[in-house]
This record gives structure tokens, C-alpha cells and sequence, in this order.
């Protein structure tokens, strides 16, 4: 079969690979001024050509109005596996909801709203299951959570989006979580200091919310490691 991965530039391979690894890392795609810092361009102007070339590519999709909007694009990274069956390197970002002939599949639950003092993984709140290629996650999903809200919007997850989330009882600095605050559950940036945790939100519409020693019922569920943009 003809291998019909695109074909990237060793610079434009270096921003693929660093995208992958900040979804991994944080659950998120980095900003262009982060990617400028570092790889060592002068501006985001130099971030921005290179990510509009691996857009023309069909690499990744980028999304207009936020400063994280880039997205890994699922053909792409399938492409890119096969390409390197046997590399130790795997791929984190975007899944499908499509079967793939000839690749084993995860079973993910989709979960839905959830009713307070319930485990967030109860059938009830199982609205469907999808099935996902695991080489596009860099740690293996327990379940997809359906986002409700913009207050990640400038992470670049929206409101109908799904979240791939590992379960998880800690997690560190910067990090994407999904956390449960007595009958909510909330998708935030994780920030641990001194007075307590605080849950961080990426839209400056948005309160950051602190857990105290006094905060009830909150309990980490896990952490972010990659999106679905929800079109199907």
C-alpha cells in the first residue's frame, strides 16, 4: 500500500512533535508565542507561517478566535503511526468516532452529565459509547466527558467538545484536570500553592475557584489527554 503521509520539513516535524507533546503534557496545544519561545523565532509571526503550512498540509486544523486553537487531525496522525509502525514516538490529540479496518480500538464511555455523589463512571451517565484509534492518545483514555461551558475556551476547548480523560487522583502544575465540586464536575487548569488548589479557567470571563481546607467534596477524576471536536 502506498504510504500517503504527508511529507513535513524537518522544522515543520519539530512543531508537529512539540504540539503532540504539549497535548500529552497539559492537555492543550501550545500558544504561537510558546512555540516562538521554544524554537527560538524572533516573533509569532514565524510560528504562525509554519502552523499555516502544516494547516495547508492537513496536519493540523486551526481554529480561529482562541490562542490554543490548533487541533491534530485524526487521518493524519493515523498516517503518520503507520508510517513509523515500530517507532517508540506516539501521537496525542484527536480521536474518531469511526472505525478504523485492521486497528485494534479503544471502547470509550461518553459521559454526560453526572448526579452528585455518584461514581462519574456510573451507567447512568453513560450516554454512548465511541470507539478511538489509541495511538492518538500519549496516555490511554479511561472515558470521554462532554465539555459543557467556555470557560477553557482559550485552551481551545469548547463547549460540546470531548475531553479524553485518564483517571486520576493527582496531578501537577498546569496540568488539564476534571475535578468534582460536591454535585459539579468542572474541566480546569490545575495550580497547587501554598493556601490550598486552585482550579484555573482559560477564559478571563471566568472566576478561578479555590479549594481550601474547608472546600466539601471535592475529589480530582482526572486528567485531560486529548480532544474530540464534536462534529459527527
Amino acid at each position: 500500500m502506498a504510504n500517503d503521509s504527508p511529507k513535513l520539513t524537518p522544522r515543520q516535524q519539530e512543531i508537529f512533535e512539540l504540539i503532540q507533546r504539549a497535548i500529552a503534557t497539559t492537555g492543550a496545544p501550545p500558544t504561537r508565542a510558546e512555540i516562538a519561545a521554544q524554537l527560538g523565532f524572533r516573533s509569532v509571526n514565524a510560528a504562525e507561517e509554519h502552523l499555516q503550512a502544516l494547516a495547508r498540509k492537513g496536519v493540523i486544523e486551526l481554529v480561529g478566535g482562541t490562542s490554543r486553537g490548533i487541533r491534530l487531525k485524526a487521518g493524519t496522525l493515523r498516517g503518520l503511526h503507520d508510517g513509523r509502525r515500530g517507532s517508540s514516538r506516539s501521537a496525542a490529540g484527536l480521536g474518531t468516532s469511526l472505525p478504523l479496518p485492521g486497528l485494534e480500538q479503544l471502547a470509550l464511555p461518553l459521559v454526560g452529565r453526572v448526579a452528585a455523589g455518584q461514581p462519574i463512571l456510573a451507567q447512568e451517565h453513560v450516554e454512548q459509547t465511541y470507539s478511538v484509534e489509541p495511538s492518538l492518545f500519549a496516555r490511554k483514555p479511561d472515558y470521554l466527558l462532554r465539555v459543557r461551558g467556555m470557560s477553557m475556551r482559550d485552551a481551545g476547548i469548547l463547549d460540546g467538545d470531548l475531553l479524553a480523560v485518564a483517571r486520576a487522583r493527582e496531578a501537577r502544575n498546569g496540568q488539564i484536570v476534571v475535578a468534582r465540586l460536591g454535585d459539579e464536575v468542572t474541566v480546569k487548569r490545575f495550580q497547587r500553592n501554598a493556601q490550598g488548589i486552585a482550579l484555573l479557567p482559560e477564559n478571563p470571563d471566568f472566576e478561578p475557584i479555590v479549594v481550601g481546607p474547608d472546600t466539601a467534596d471535592f475529589e480530582l477524576e482526572g486528567l485531560a489527554v486529548g480532544l474530540i471536536r464534536n462534529g459527527f
